[in-house]
């Protein structure tokens, strides 16, 4: 399935309403931006920089009843400063949230720091975490802060949480029930004071009752949960993030804002999106940048032109699943980062499904 994205005819349309193309515009006036400004180099998700005051009203894009009270709860816990749980798939923007929260509360003016546990050690990340004493180990040649130090009266972002090496989970427990580190190679805790957001895109509560996650910790963390919905159960709001979207990078590219017909809106709207808003983002973009047919993924295509001819082809998930991967493997020759893109999901979650359905070298 792919979509021609006509910049010479999105021109004339911007002269021309009447000509014939849709524009986005009058689906609402509300789209003001759930995506914003390239985030910060750890994350791949983007950040608006709204004042903490319009922050809320800025970052819910859309009438989703869901998102209106994300968006209340995250001003309640900014308020309060407790520990707040993200759950939502991958692309759905918990960054984001976890961001608004900072910005929204009276840590907005201290940093702001995330930390992605799927790519913590356990032989490091104690030390990367909490830091470290001179001589504390091997290679220790000097004191290390940490990171939970160096974010003393701000705000940590911990991405993937349920990633956490099992090692290190009593350790994080400890420092959010006494508020203290101790340093690699220290006899005494430091006190700090920083506010920790999670995030995580599995069901903790499996991973609980499967024993990789510990329950205290899980309690520990949720004192506020929300659960970020998928693009698939918000479509009422797709049109509205295509009117940002387009506007956004036609201002970054320099080119004219592109009004999609009444045919291809539908299109994006019945497509389902695995990637959600960031893999959105990503396909118009791309667009803007290339000035070619952006592929989309051929699985939820595959599915979606099924199910309008009448039933399914294949009903076995798994299959069609492992088809799209190896198809998106043929087109890159093996790069997993760009199968990834063109599947749109993270690289992680690629490897992931490749080790579960037996696909992985």
């Amino acid at each position: 399935m792919s979509i021609k994205l006509n910049f010479a005819n999105a021109a004339r349309a911007s002269r021309d309403p009447q000509g014939g193309s849709l524009d986005p515009t009058v689906l609402g006036n509300r789209a003001t931006g759930l995506l914003g400004e390239t985030s910060a180099p750890v994350s791949k998700e983007a950040s608006a920089t709204t004042s903490a005051a319009d922050g809320i009203s800025n970052w819910v894009l859309g009438g989703n009843a869901a998102m209106r009270r994300i968006a209340q709860s995250i001003q309640r816990a900014a308020e309060v400063e407790c520990t707040v749980l993200i759950s939502g798939e991958t692309g759905t923007g918990k960054e984001l949230w976890a961001r608004l929260l900072h910005r929204s509360g009276p840590r907005k003016d201290k940093t702001f720091i995330p930390v992605n546990c799927a790519a913590l050690t356990p032989s490091l990340a104690e030390s990367q975490l909490f830091g470290h004493e001179k001589g504390a180990f091997t290679g220790a040649q000097g004191r290390s802060l940490g990171i939970f130090r160096a974010a003393q009266g701000g705000v940590i972002f911990l991405d993937e949480i349920g990633e956490m090496p099992a090692e290190l989970q009593p350790k994080l427990l400890r420092v959010l029930q006494q508020r203290e580190v101790l340093p690699v190679g220290a006899s005494v805790p430091v006190p700090i004071d920083v506010q920790v957001v999670a995030a995580t895109n599995r069901n903790l509560e499996v991973e609980v009752e499967k024993g990789s996650f510990r329950e205290d910790l899980y309690y520990r963390l949720n004192m506020i949960e929300l659960r970020v919905p998928s693009l698939r159960d918000r479509m009422e709001d797709i049109p509205e993030f295509i009117n940002f979207f387009t506007r956004q990078y036609a201002v970054k590219y320099r080119l004219p804002v592109w009004r999609p017909s009444a045919e291809v809106l539908e299109q994006f709207c019945l497509f389902d999106w695995p990637g959600n808003v960031r893999q959105l983002s990503h396909v118009i973009e791309q667009a803007y940048v290339l000035q070619i047919e952006p592929q989309l993924p051929v699985r939820a295509g595959a599915v979606k032109n099924a199910m309008r001819s009448g039933g399914l082809p294949c009903l076995d998930l798994t299959k069609l699943r492992q088809q799209a991967i190896k198809q998106a493997l043929d087109t890159t020759r093996g790069h997993k980062a760009r199968a990834a893109k063109l599947l749109g999901v993270h690289a992680n979650t690629l490897t992931r499904m490749l080790r579960d359905d037996g696909l992985a070298e």
